[in-house]
């Protein structure tokens, strides 16, 4: 597997690597809903603690650990999504840290951006794409169902978070040999908001 940064877009939406360009929309977007970020969010990029979470992204990107997208709609980054995890050795990579301005959820955005991610991933020879999701976090739970991926297991316990909660995290999954037919069902569900 060889993921690259690079620039996905479909007529929906355009993901960009995160650059500094992109750094006070993604500000504005996250501050809109900070009680997003204290309940469901292992961080919070919302209002004083964006600054030092933006440092930390930009140490994983450079690390190597993480390529960020700035998930742009009408040519502002109205929020983020990232790939994580990237374990080229065994084909596997996690998709997440996704935040979407609330203007912009529930409709296509989410779908049309994973659809570039999941394309992206199994196009670099990914084996296994992962969701990992806050228990709690009925509302993304059921996107990454309704992505086509399939929940494989409930970990307990299995992370604290930056408000001190202790989350139990679903994890999701998405194989290659799964993906013409999740790519179908998703690209007909692209094709009703034309």
């Amino acid at each position: 597997m060889q993921l690259d940064a690079k620039m996905l877009e479909s007529r929906f939406v355009r993901l960009e690597p995160v650059t500094q360009a992109h750094r006070e929309d993604l500000r504005t977007a996250c501050n809109v809903d900070p009680t997003t970020w204290t309940d469901l969010y292992p961080f919070s990029m919302a209002n004083e603690h964006f600054d030092p979470t933006w440092a930390r992204l930009e140490g994983d990107v450079a690390a190597g650990r993480t390529i960020a997208f700035a998930v742009t709609v009408e040519g502002r980054c109205r929020g983020i999504s990232c790939y994580l995890g990237i374990d080229a050795a065994n084909s596997t990579v996690e998709i997440g840290g996704t935040y979407y301005h609330p203007d912009f959820r529930g409709g296509v955005v989410n779908p049309a951006a994973k659809r570039l991610m999941l394309g992206h991933a199994f196009a670099s020879q990914a084996r296994r794409v992962v969701f990992r999701v806050d228990a709690i976090n009925l509302r993304s739970r059921a996107a990454v169902l309704k992505l086509g991926a399939v929940e494989e297991a409930l970990l307990r316990q299995d992370r604290l978070t930056w408000t001190g909660r202790i989350r139990d995290t679903v994890i999701f999954s998405v194989l290659a040999h799964e993906w013409p037919a999740v790519r179908a069902s998703l690209d007909a569900r692209l094709a009703g908001f034309d």
